[in-house]
């Protein structure tokens, strides 16, 4: 009667869950934010810079350019035109300022900087305005063209393409997973198990991520959002893959559903929490950082992890049982019966590692640095009119004003000084070298707010160092550096601090999640080094093909500190795995040597399968249309494969093999003499290969 009672006690608990969980779920959107000075620590300049534009009149100001361009030279007539257009657009839309058009000296442009605080610091406001602004700066004659460029249409390109991503990036992942699982477990039933699973999982992850956002305050962004969502179906399906063939195994053993799922839970259940357990760890390592956004990914992603973890011990059990051997038809395993005996590729894989071991070992090392080797040729900071995959509409007018204003910034710098020191500070920024051009602007509530146009184009290096020598001479009076290219400047700058911090935390906190998991220091040290060294390496294949093959004009500078953390986590993931069984090996008094080829045969093809599926997951990434996320799927979906067909199967293997007993060291598996007794096999996973 249990048999019964307990899978369908868990079904009535998750449809008790799903009902609380569903009227959070679809409020996630609603509090997503996806503004760079949301990003931005509260410390920065930009970030008070804004703050303080909150609390002046109007509130925050969406700043636009019209830009009106006709190849071979504007007419008196094209002029016209295009002044009469802001006027009309002026008086339609209030806004704030309309000065008069700035002609270009090749004199086939012209451009209005207009601005507004009508949405303030609402986004869906703000992107109505903008657009109402597109439908009335129309094509005005043959010939004559107006795009909308600026910092309030960049950033309203930028949101409408993250709340796009939500729908295309899980049509996408479900279409993936659930062609690797059919292809896998070659049953036209088994693979919707796992993938229904997963989906219930990300339903429950979204209204737990509105709750930690309500209740901390945890900062949800389009980019946070959809990472969470991969590693709910990458990790969920992975562990689904080591549920599923421990499950096959024991069925064979046992003649009830209920009891061979028991005993498989029993068997890989420790590996799989073990597992889960490092990447929450290491995800959360990113509470350290001072970024809001790798600060809010953190949460999200272990949010993402655990409750993939939880569906998949619970759910994912209880429907298998219901449903019995059949699911696995054709391929139903019979009790009492045996699978069939065939030589293993990675049988053949471990024996090649085991022959020449310091041999493998060595030229795995010397093609991982060479690879590595490559990241210096990582294109620069990306800016944000480079952030898109294609062409919108704020970025054909940014490139055309870079064109046809090459002496002059089309994107005003913002300075924000206490009112008692307003006037110090526009002297103080009219003699700073770089700067064109200052204009008083509002003033309110003790502030006043100051225009500064630098002489450079925006987000250059000579810009940069106008806004450093900004911040140098008003430093001391109360004033804050702010704006579109100073925002981006604090993230670059707070991307290489949250580097040298968070990166220390993320390895001390894996070694000992290790140390203690392994009982040993070596091992724990040889699985850090092979998957630092995959960073680097995935790194590397980066910068030899985001430019060239790509055509990528810059690098994400949050790239390397989330590859770096998804990689560590994830890459130790499946060394667990691995030396789970190695170890059990071990204890069962297999000699180090043998213990290793031996993980590696009976485990290889289901790590493959489950690394696999995580690479499927994170390339998804790579078809959406931000730069930033292209970038970021793909070094980590290249180091999964480099970790799960290189890293793991030979250099971790190889270099076990030629350790020996030393792999062990301190721990009481380094001292055993050989053929002293054996000590009695501890309860630990003993993964197999999916048949």
């Amino acid at each position: 009667m249990r048999r019964i009672a307990v899978p369908w006690g868990v079904l009535a608990l998750w449809v008790a869950v799903l009902a609380l969980a569903g009227p959070f779920a679809g409020k996630l959107g609603d509090v997503q934010h996806n503004r760079a000075v949301d990003y931005l620590p509260a410390s920065a300049d930009s970030t008070q810079v804004a703050k303080i534009q909150d609390r002046l009149p109007g509130g925050e100001t969406t700043e636009l350019v019209l830009v009106y361009h006709r190849e071979g030279g504007l007419s008196s007539a094209d002029r016209a035109a295009a002044a009469e257009q802001v006027a009309d657009i002026d008086r339609k839309l209030s806004l704030v300022r309309t000065p008069e058009g700035v002609p270009s000296r090749s004199g086939d442009t012209v451009m209005y900087p207009v601005a507004s605080t009508g949405p303030g610091q609402d986004e869906k406001a703000r992107d109505a305005f903008v657009n109402d602004v597109r439908d009335l700066a129309h094509d005005t004659g043959a010939g004559l063209s107006v795009d909308v460029g600026g910092p309030g249409a960049l950033a309203t390109d930028a949101s409408e393409v993250y709340q796009s991503l939500d729908g295309p990036l899980l049509y996408t992942t479900v279409a993936v997973v659930a062609l690797l699982l059919i292809l896998i477990y070659r049953s036209p039933f088994l693979w919707l198990v796992p993938l229904a699973v997963a989906g219930v999982a990300d339903f429950l992850s979204m209204g737990v991520a509105y709750g930690l956002n309500q209740a901390f305050g945890t900062t949800i962004s389009g980019q946070s959002q959809g990472v969470m969502t991969i590693l709910v179906f990458g990790a969920g399906t992975d562990y689904a893959l080591l549920i599923v063939a421990r499950y096959r195994e024991e069925l064979r053993r046992f003649e009830r559903p209920y009891d061979a799922m028991r005993a498989a839970l029993r068997g890989c259940g420790p590996a799989v929490l073990a597992s889960s357990a490092t990447v929450a760890a290491g995800l959360l390592c990113l509470l350290a950082a001072d970024l809001n956004s790798s600060r809010g990914m953190g949460p999200l992603g272990a949010v993402g992890v655990l409750c993939a973890l939880v569906a998949m011990l619970t759910l994912l059990p209880a429907v298998l049982v219901l449903l019995g051997r059949r699911v696995f038809w054709p391929l139903v395993p019979a009790f009492g019966s045996r699978p069939k005996e065939r030589r293993s590729l990675f049988t053949a894989m471990g024996s090649s590692a085991g022959r020449r071991p310091l041999t493998v070992l060595g030229v795995g090392a010397v093609l991982l640095g060479a690879l590595a080797l490559g990241a210096f040729a990582l294109p620069g900071s990306l800016k944000q009119e480079d952030s898109f995959t294609d062409r919108p509409d704020s970025v054909v007018a940014m490139r055309t004003l870079a064109a046809a204003y090459p002496e002059a910034s089309s994107q005003p710098i913002t300075v924000i000084a206490p009112t008692g020191k307003a006037t110090e500070a526009v002297a103080t920024a009219r003699d700073t070298d770089g700067v064109t051009d200052v204009t008083r602007g509002r003033s309110g509530s003790g502030w006043t707010e100051i225009n500064v146009v630098a002489k450079a184009a925006p987000q250059t290096a000579a810009e940069t160092a106008t806004i450093e020598a900004l911040r140098d001479g008003l430093d001391g009076r109360g004033a804050y550096v702010g704006g579109p290219s100073a925002e981006q400047l604090d993230l670059k700058d707070t991307n290489a601090r949250d580097r040298l911090v968070v990166v220390p935390i993320v390895l001390a906190a894996v070694l000992l999640i290790l140390v203690v998991l392994l009982r040993s220091l070596v091992a724990p040290l040889l699985l850090l080094a092979a998957v630092v060294a995959v960073w680097g390496a995935a790194l590397g294949i980066g910068g030899l093909v985001f430019g060239p093959l790509f055509g990528f004009e810059g690098t994400d500078p949050g790239l390397g500190l989330l590859s770096f953390v998804f990689l560590v986590a994830l890459g130790v993931d499946y060394g667990i795995f691995l030396m789970h069984r190695m170890r059990e090996e071990v204890l069962g008094g297999a000699p180090t040597g043998a213990a290793a080829l031996t993980a590696l045969r009976t485990t290889g093809a289901v790590i493959a399968s489950a690394g696999l599926v995580l690479a499927a997951t994170f390339a998804v990434l790579t078809s959406m249309p931000l730069v930033q996320l292209v970038e970021l799927g793909f070094v980590i979906a290249v180091g999964v494969l480099l970790d799960t067909f290189l890293v793991r199967t030979y250099l971790v293997t190889s270099a076990s093999y030629a350790l020996g007993r030393k792999v062990w060291w301190p721990g009481p598996l380094s001292r055993r003499l050989p053929g002293a007794p054996a000590a009695p096999p501890a309860e630990e996973p003993a993964l197999t290969r999916t048949p």
